[in-house]
């Protein structure tokens, strides 16, 4: 039902059946996780100790579309409250003066605010049929963990949180969140293992980093056989699950009478931009109709635009195998900005293999233009946007007003991955001039 080409909704038995998995239609296999210790493919093994097996045999299907089982595709509906609505942002483009059309797929709506509860009900899932007992993770603004938290609320899983110390500190509420939900949450580095001791110990005020945070999830998982770790973006089998949220849109962008020319999404480790946009960039790539995939990240932590494209950690305690990625490198110092979700130094390899290949494209922003950018959107369409989300904000502006220059009549679409309302002290400090810009001088030399 579409409410005057405003708004366009989907009943409950529209919601996916199936993910959408881009592995058979990328232009390149992925390359293998490796062994640090051996320089070769990591064994299933070593992998199985972690994760899921289940999730581990998504990791690498090469099956195009994946049936979701009918328990999570139950708990996206009545739990995380799919399908999300399709909006068009008309006010914003009468306050832009653009003959653009811009369109934002809402994902704050459900429960915990963001995107993140489509993979974590999966995940949970799978885990608790394994007869796994305790999920631990790592988050950075809280919204992964409060997702986590929330799917182990639903599946009776015990959950423990790593949290960035920044955040933990800036987003207190998040944290609070994630507690009513019954998780643990540790501040991130934390004195409850020896890899946060030993970031600790070079700097009591360290402000820590998701690939901290990352270590200390594992850490604790290796030392207990009934834990197991689940992440919350960057792996294929995280991806996919998001890919709900593109394939919903689908019909949506049907309903509407439109097809986007300009899809936008942020990046930190790939997941909400992935999951609009491969499914979309799927279609391209079997020959369907083309556009434009912008995905924006922040100068503060520039894997896509200024990072290398080698083998790295994806953990800073270098617990991890190593990934072929994008990445500033497993050493990199993050500075603490706002936008928590976006403070990692690598990103998504089957995203890094599809900038290598220039379908698409990277750009990155400082910390103000983007929430000047949600401070624009927050007064034309009422709704504040996490920080994260606020750099796609930016992109689109952006591009809406590249279009009014040029008097081109485009569409613009942008995964609006999750509200910003528990994040309103970076907003305090962007009203009151206290927002700092990080330009990174030079990044850590990579490994091969």
């Amino acid at each position: 039902m579409a409410l005057a080409g405003l708004r366009f909704d989907l009943s409950p038995e529209e919601v996916p059946t199936s993910w959408y998995n881009i592995l058979p239609d990328l232009p390149e296999q992925v390359p293998p996780p490796l062994d640090p210790e051996t320089g070769e493919p990591v064994s299933p093994e070593k992998l199985a100790r972690i994760f899921s097996v289940e999730l581990l045999k998504q990791e690498v299907s090469t099956e195009r579309y994946i049936e979701i089982p009918a328990s999570v595709r139950e708990a996206l509906v009545k739990y995380a409250r799919r399908p999300t609505p399709l909006f068009r942002a008309r006010k914003l483009e009468e306050y832009l003066g653009t003959p653009a059309e811009i369109y934002f797929k809402y994902e704050g709506i459900t429960p915990t605010g963001s995107h993140k509860i489509n993979t974590a009900l999966a995940q949970v899932y799978y885990n608790k049929l394994e007869g796994v007992e305790r999920l631990v993770t790592e988050t950075g603004a809280g919204q992964w963990g409060s997702a986590l938290a929330a799917a182990g609320a639903y599946y009776g899983v015990k959950v423990r949180v790593y949290m960035t110390r920044s955040s933990y500190i800036q987003k207190p509420y998040r944290r609070t969140l994630m507690e009513l939900f019954g998780a643990e949450v540790y501040p991130s580095p934390s004195d409850k293992t020896s890899v946060g001791r030993r970031f600790l110990e070079e700097d009591p005020e360290h402000p820590g980093s998701l690939g901290i945070a990352i270590s200390e999830a594992i850490e604790d998982v290796l030392s207990d056989e009934k834990a197991k770790y689940s992440l919350g973006s960057v792996l294929n089998h995280v991806l996919l699950h998001q890919t709900v949220i593109g394939l919903e849109a689908e019909k949506q962008f049907n309903e509407a009478g439109v097809y986007p020319d300009v899809f936008i999404g942020s990046v930190g480790g790939g997941s909400n931009f992935a999951g609009f946009t491969y499914p979309f960039i799927g279609r391209m790539l079997r020959g369907g109709e083309k556009a434009r995939f912008i995905a924006v990240e922040p100068r503060a932590s520039p894997s896509m635009t200024r990072g290398s494209y080698t083998y790295d950690y994806a953990d800073s305690g270098r617990l991890t195998p190593m990934l072929k990625m994008h990445t500033v490198g497993h050493q990199y110092r993050v500075p603490p900005i706002h936008a928590g979700g976006l403070r990692y130094h690598g990103v998504a390899p089957t995203l890094s293999i599809l900038l290598n290949h220039g379908i698409v494209e990277p750009v990155a922003y400082h910390q103000t233009e983007v929430f000047q950018a949600a401070h624009i959107f927050a007064k034309t369409e009422g709704i504040v946007v996490a920080p994260e989300t606020a750099h796609a904000v930016k992109a689109a502006i952006d591009e809406a007003l590249r279009a009014k220059e040029e008097g081109r009549r485009i569409v613009i679409a942008f995964n609006l991955s999750g509200h910003g309302l528990l994040d309103l002290q970076g907003y305090r400090d962007y009203l009151d001039g206290r927002l700092e810009d990080y330009e990174p001088s030079s990044l850590p030399v990579q490994e091969s």
